[in-house]
């Protein structure tokens, strides 16, 4: 494999380059020949509104996924919870490799925690997942969207637009920012993204040889743990424009996973648990899917998607 070139597919965010280098890395100590392909996606160029306002599934791993699949690529890098669930012929997901803090951050400036932020602070986010999740925890609050990459994000809080931003901790402490975090809002406080803090990496289905360098990178409990949670997204058919959380876990030998569907103000709260054998998380997944839609998940997700 050392006289062979693999390019890597990824956008050119800060975060992603980040990814994409780590992934370089791991490759290259392996004797790989690699190059970075910068790739502009929907996401990227539609900087106007949520991400959910957009109404489409994969804004910001589809034109990767079109390259790799033509052949202008060998890899993609994804941040996972970005990728949707349905699979695409020919591709392959050959990597989960050892996943970040799955945690949500509180990043201010002007309180040490949620609980202490002023009656009525503004808290920016781009997902309607945090939004719901902070209506429950300070109905307070007034929640404002956000766009823009991390640093884009923290310019605006720091410019007084915001009080506070909610990130993802595994985007903040692998660009050096984990300084700027007030407070985790770990789980259960707070459900993560299915497959937040975890990275994925695909590949085409018949590069044998690719598949098997980048298996090399491949984190078993990591794999377990966001099958558990992609497999509940999937039978929600659940997107960025619902407000779904998931937390997959390993607890004394045991898949352990949490699942939450809520209405955009928090007013409407489903919970869901399961736990069992970890080889089988995808029926892990699909039975907290099924407790939530027996508790009326599919009512909530239609109103949510407007």
């Amino acid at each position: 494999m050392s006289d062979s070139l693999i390019r890597i597919g990824t956008r050119a965010s800060q975060l992603a380059q980040w990814q994409a280098h780590w992934v370089a890395k791991q490759l290259r100590e392996q004797g790989a020949i690699v190059e970075l392909v910068n790739i502009t996606t929907s996401g990227d160029t539609q900087q106007q509104g949520s991400v959910a306002g957009l109404g489409l599934q994969g804004v910001f791993t589809k034109e990767i996924q079109s390259a790799l699949l033509a052949g202008r690529v060998d890899v993609a890098v994804h941040s996972l919870k970005d990728l949707p669930t349905d699979p695409i012929a020919g591709l392959v997901l050959a990597a989960v490799p050892e996943r970040e803090n799955v945690a949500d951050a509180l990043v201010a400036n002007v309180a040490s925690s949620l609980a202490v932020l002023p009656e009525g602070a503004r808290v920016g986010t781009g997902s309607l997942r945090r939004q719901s999740q902070l209506k429950i925890l300070r109905p307070d609050l007034q929640v404002a969207g956000i766009r823009g990459n991390v640093d884009t994000r923290l310019r605006k809080l720091d410019e007084g637009e915001y009080d506070a931003v909610i990130l993802a901790a595994a985007g903040l402490q692998r660009l050096g920012l984990g300084e700027r975090i007030v407070e985790f809002l770990d789980p259960p406080q707070m459900l993560p993204a299915p497959g937040q803090g975890a990275l994925g990496i695909e590949c085409r289905e018949e590069d044998a040889a690719v598949r098997k360098l980048l298996g090399r990178l491949e984190d078993a409990d990591s794999r377990l743990s966001v099958e558990a949670e992609r497999s509940m997204l999937a039978l929600l058919h659940g997107g960025c424009s619902v407000p779904v959380g998931a937390w997959g876990r390993m607890e004394e030998g045991q898949l352990a996973l949490d699942g939450l569907v809520a209405n955009r103000d928090g007013t409407k709260v489903l919970r869901a648990t399961a736990k069992g054998d970890p080889a089988t998380a995808v029926e892990i997944g699909r039975r907290v899917a099924e407790q939530l839609l027996g508790q009326g998940a599919a009512a909530i997700i239609a109103e949510s998607r407007g």
